[in-house]
């Protein structure tokens, strides 16, 4: 056999080999996931409180300054963008004023808030833009002791607490970051971020049931209460009168949008949709 046709055969056999990694490849992939028609569409965003909080931790930022409020109505135009149908807040669903007062900045959307929050900033401005007629509150009040591992005789395992307490980013350095000195966009893209929301779980709730006395389970106990108030507001947004044809925008505090996350991740109603597709500059 001839040089040539040695050469022709070595290089067939080669390309047999190389299709038939290649197809085996593609039979071990995971298929892209395709929007679920038969489900609500969620748009699932996490903010920080931008007017009064009673909440421990605040994160800087002047609703008053005009340059801030023009950041913010950028932001919503693009996450208008999902076109929702139906806003939703973290208030509670007895809030008689809501849906009065966001038909009032429909209608005049110039109008001046003496205390504005995210509601009247960014949830208002994105219904106002993609043209949702229904604003609904889902929030349930529950109070709980954030400080009850720094408070107890810790004897379940106070190393972990202590460590992760000391440090809590060791495992996500990316993560790692002081909210207040963050541009506005660049606050919202970490409080989205998926580690990000994690650590909102974890700092919350998870870190407690590391913490009891020799016989309680005090930390456990108030993580459940975290739990309870996050499935109780979730309960809240399953009384809505919601169609499948509905795109639901659900603006929160990020450590309720942490566990929505994961309520959305297993439901058999709703669908998420991708933040950063609307979160863009």
């Amino acid at each position: 056999m001839r040089n040539v046709e040695k050469i022709k055969i070595i290089l067939l056999v080669a390309i047999l080999i190389l299709f038939s990694y290649n197809y085996m490849e593609a039979q071990n992939q995971v298929p892209v996931q395709q929007p679920d028609n038969n489900k609500i569409a969620v748009l699932n965003f996490g903010t920080f409180h931008m007017g009064f909080t009673p909440d421990e931790n605040t994160t800087e930022f002047d609703e008053q300054n005009q340059e801030n409020q023009r950041k913010v109505r950028k932001i919503a135009k693009n996450l208008a963008e999902f076109q929702p149908t139906v806003i939703v807040v973290e208030v509670p669903p007895d809030n008689e004023e809501l849906q009065g007062e966001y038909g009032q900045y429909v209608d005049n959307p110039k109008r001046v808030f003496e205390n504005p929050s995210e509601i009247e900033l960014l949830a208002y401005e994105v219904g106002r833009l993609s043209g949702a007629t229904k604003i609904y509150g889902i929030d349930h009040k529950m109070n709980y002791n954030y400080r009850v591992a720094r408070e107890i005789d810790n004897a379940i395992d106070s190393t972990t607490v202590r460590e992760y307490y000391e440090n809590p980013f060791s495992t996500t350095p990316e993560i790692d970051v002081e909210l207040d000195s963050l541009p506005l966009f660049d606050k919202l893209n970490m409080l989205n971020h998926e580690k990000f929301l994690d650590f909102l779980i974890t700092i919350n709730a998870d870190i407690l049931a590391y913490a009891g006395t020799e016989d309680g389970f005090e930390g456990a106990d108030e993580a459940a209460k975290y739990y309870q108030r996050n499935l109780r507001m979730y309960s809240n947004l399953n009384r809505l009168p919601l169609t499948k044809e509905d795109r639901v925008f659900i603006l929160m505090g990020a450590s309720h949008t942490a566990f929505f996350r994961d309520f959305f991740s297993r439901s058999p109603k709703y669908e998420m949709v991708d933040t950063f597709k609307y979160l863009k500059k």
